[in-house]
């Protein structure tokens, strides 16, 4: 990682590194760009330290330490980073959020949902037969990248569902919702009472198909607590029809990619989709990571944000440094797949 990481900032950063100042990043990539993890490339020189607010510390107190090398010191240290799936896009997004007001409620939390037949959350003796899972989802429009999937299976993301709660157990109880478990379907998701929420978290798996993006999409429930299948696989398109006028959308532990080894296309489109259907900034990880580092992240960072009312953007860089100054998840792999994407000004 460290020599690949200098390669990297000497090519992407050296040629810039002088008019960087403290400034917030704003970084459009194309291509095989989207998929890299810029908070965490080492600084090409000697950075002034970033002064935060109340809390905060300086770029000193994140130097060496860690298994990246004494003097690694990655860009988040002076640098709060955006990023958008094109420049055309903050056009797009800014003329559907001008003079929006905020949605009445907080936060709505699709999380841990049932991928498999023999899940013990079942209460029945008889259970689908393991085949007609990947029936349920040919059924689903997915013929052509399902190629890449028949014979895999979704692991249950089970910090999700502490995730979920220590997230909600922030907010007031009739501003939030919670749907775990069978109630974390795609007909939850795309129900229109999520456009009552400011904030909207799904955390559950995802599929990109990098070749066809279009049918890159998320994965929900896929039975019913009878065990009867439901439509479980909430495509690109479908996003694209939502109605999610949300401040912020996270797509937590939610990269599952398989097929082409160039990615970046399949996850740049599903943060199109929730730009498209309205969000003004949405989370997305590059690669997957353990859920249970996962959880910590997210728990850190909605508290920044719910209770200490920063931005998304801000709130970010503060929950990576502190993981990177941690001592169980400061290698870069726990905490830089993490991306806010959208508006990059204050509000």
């Amino acid at each position: 990682m460290p020599e690949t990481g200098n390669k990297l900032s000497q090519i992407l950063l050296s040629p810039v590194a002088n008019k960087l100042g403290n400034k917030r990043l704003l970084i459009v990539g194309d291509g095989i760009l989207q998929t890299i993890p810029f908070a965490a490339l080492p600084l090409t020189s000697p950075p002034t330290p970033l002064v935060q607010g109340e809390g905060g510390n300086s770029a000193s107190t994140f130097a060496g330490g860690n298994e990246e090398g004494q003097n690694y010191q990655p860009l988040i240290v002076n640098h709060e980073i955006v990023t958008l799936p094109s420049s055309s896009s903050i056009y797009i997004l800014r003329e559907q959020v001008k003079g929006r007001t905020p949605a009445p409620k907080k936060v709505a939390v699709i999380a841990d949902p049932v991928f498999a037949d023999n899940d013990p959350r079942f209460k029945i003796a008889s259970q689908p037969k393991k085949e007609t899972e990947t029936n349920n989802l040919t059924a689903m429009a997915l013929t052509r990248s399902l190629e890449d999937f028949i014979g895999s299976s979704f692991n249950r993301l089970e910090a999700t569902r502490l995730e979920a709660k220590a997230i909600l157990a922030l907010v007031p109880d009739n501003l939030e919702q919670l749907s775990l478990d069978f109630d974390a379907n795609r007909e939850t998701a795309i129900n229109p009472d999520l456009s009552e929420y400011q904030i909207v978290h799904l955390a559950t798996h995802g599929l990109l198909n990098e070749s066809q993006p279009e049918l890159s999409g998320l994965v929900l429930s896929l039975y019913d607590e009878t065990g009867k299948e439901t439509p479980g696989f909430l495509q690109l398109n479908d996003i694209f029809n939502l109605e999610m006028p949300a401040e912020l959308v996270v797509l937590s532990a939610c990269e599952t990619g398989v097929g082409e080894e160039i990615r970046g296309e399949g996850l740049v489109s599903l943060t199109r989709g929730f730009m498209y259907a309205g969000a003004k900034r949405v989370v997305v990880s590059l690669w997957s990571v353990a859920d249970n580092s996962t959880s910590e992240l997210m728990q850190s960072y909605y508290q920044k944000i719910l209770e200490k009312g920063k931005n998304p953007v801000e709130s970010m860089r503060e929950t990576q440094l502190e993981m990177l100054s941690s001592e169980n998840w400061n290698s870069p792999y726990y905490w830089a797949p993490f991306v806010v994407q959208g508006e990059w000004k204050e509000s």
